[in-house]
């Protein structure tokens, strides 16, 4: 049997719930039996999962339908991933599928940074802990302190210390001619206000630019001759410039896998430039601090910068005056209102608002200043927006970001954040995002580093 891997996608969701629930069948007439019978899939964590790229499905060749898959756990935010869950239905067990899904996870945890796999098993079982002894895994000490959240979750689950064994996967770090990946992060602007025109026609704005932990994926690898290789002119762009400041004539291949919304407003060429340009000065050892790359991203695109500093941000002037700024824990319903709102028109809208009285961070943080000023001009030319800020706005206060048709509502908690988006009408494409402090291309960073 030939098979493919791939990531899975929203739709893939009601069938890996079945395929977990088919293999726990598989644990009927062991001890552990009536832990893992209590126990399945949250639906929503498993689509979050999904949606920020960790989960990854075994799809028969020719056909759509799941019948393997794995889950990578990331949430510790250190180098260390985790398998959080790997189930093949039994009907295709000992065809490669498991071996396959599992090597392909840590084959992505190498190239993202992470240096160890962990994950929890059951020593007695065949296809548990003698199975991952075969890949690379080893047992290790469970009271080691890097398991104590994985064995408080077990005792909340009811699931007896006894039965479990912890076992980890050290990982190499990358070659220089080996794939590396790095995240490219969305944002959302939280209010959007022009106080002014330049005398060279820009508009003086003032934005704070949230990060959210949601993106885009960028492959990065160095290559031996001096050709820099990608479909995407604004990655090109960017490693032309690092190249050309840091004075060396090494190339790179460039792949990118859009995750995030095709909205411009979200972030998309300018977070990728600048994830090229961080995660570049990695791989090609050019050691250009931040103030450098930030200079080379100022180059490019106004919103190049912040995502180069990897901090939200209080942005202003013609998007060159950056000061981070430190928000509260907050999450996100986004919804797609699958809207091609042409921004160069916003732009040149004579109802525009261009004289509005100067902006402060304490009046945006006590919630005065939310405003978005092309709102009232992308309501009025388009009305998909306009019905999705209608239907989000009788849930809570529904913004728009930046100058697409992207809308957004700003919740306290996950749950709250989910159970908007549950109710989200046919016509329009909800997420739930969190905003971050600390950028997902920075912690990739962190990681990279240090594994050099």
């Amino acid at each position: 049997m030939s098979f493919r891997i791939e990531r899975a996608v929203r739709t893939h969701v009601d069938a890996i719930c079945a395929i977990e629930r088919a293999a726990v069948e598989m644990f009927r007439q062991h001890k552990a039996w009536r832990f893992y019978s209590a126990v399945s899939i949250p639906p929503e964590q498993l689509e979050e999962e999904i949606q920020r790229g960790l989960v990854w499905v075994a799809l028969p060749d020719g056909r759509d339908e799941p019948v393997g898959f794995v889950w990578l756990d990331t949430e510790q935010g250190s180098d260390v991933a985790g398998i959080a869950e790997i189930d093949v239905l039994p009907e295709y067990s000992r065809r490669g599928i498991g071996a396959a899904l599992l090597n392909h996870a840590c084959d992505w945890a190498r190239a993202a940074g992470y240096h160890r796999v962990d994950l929890g098993t059951l020593a007695d079982v065949p296809w548990n802990a003698p199975f991952y002894a075969r890949h690379g895994f080893a047992i290790v000490d469970k009271h080691d302190p890097a398991f104590a959240y994985a064995r408080e979750r077990d005792r909340e689950n009811g699931f007896p210390d006894t039965l479990r064994v912890f076992m980890s996967r050290p990982l190499s770090r990358p070659l220089a001619h080996e794939w590396t990946v790095w995240p490219a992060p969305a944002k959302l602007d939280l209010f959007l206000r022009i106080i002014g025109l330049r005398e060279n026609g820009q508009d003086e704005t003032q934005t704070v630019m949230r990060l959210l932990d949601w993106s885009d994926e960028v492959r990065l690898r160095a290559r031996a001759d001096e050709q820099i290789h990608s479909q995407d002119e604004h990655a090109v762009r960017a490693a032309e410039l690092l190249r050309e400041r840091a004075g060396i004539r090494t190339g790179a291949d460039i792949a990118i896998e859009k995750r995030t919304s095709v909205d411009a407003s979200l972030g998309g060429n300018g977070s990728v430039a600048a994830t090229v340009l961080v995660g570049l000065n990695q791989v090609w050892g050019c050691g250009l601090g931040l103030d450098e790359l930030d200079d080379l991203g100022r180059q490019l695109e106004l919103e190049v910068p912040v995502f180069v500093r990897g901090r939200s941000a209080w942005v202003t002037g013609a998007g060159e005056h950056i000061k981070p700024i430190k928000l509260p824990r907050r999450w996100y319903v986004l919804l797609d209102t699958h809207e091609n709102v042409r921004t160069v028109d916003l732009f040149q809208a004579t109802e525009l608002t261009r004289n509005a009285p100067a902006a402060t961070i304490s009046s945006f943080a006590s919630g005065e200043t939310l405003e978005n000023v092309y709102e009232p001009v992308v309501r009025s030319r388009y009305p998909r927006v306009a019905a999705a800020l209608d239907w989000l706005g009788s849930h809570g206060h529904a913004r728009l970001s930046g100058s697409g048709g992207c809308v957004f509502l700003e919740t306290a908690t996950p749950e709250r954040a989910e159970a908007v988006a549950r109710r989200c009408p046919v016509t329009f494409t909800a997420r739930v995002v969190e905003g971050v402090g600390l950028s997902p291309l920075h912690r990739a960073l962190v990681r990279h580093a240090a594994t050099r």
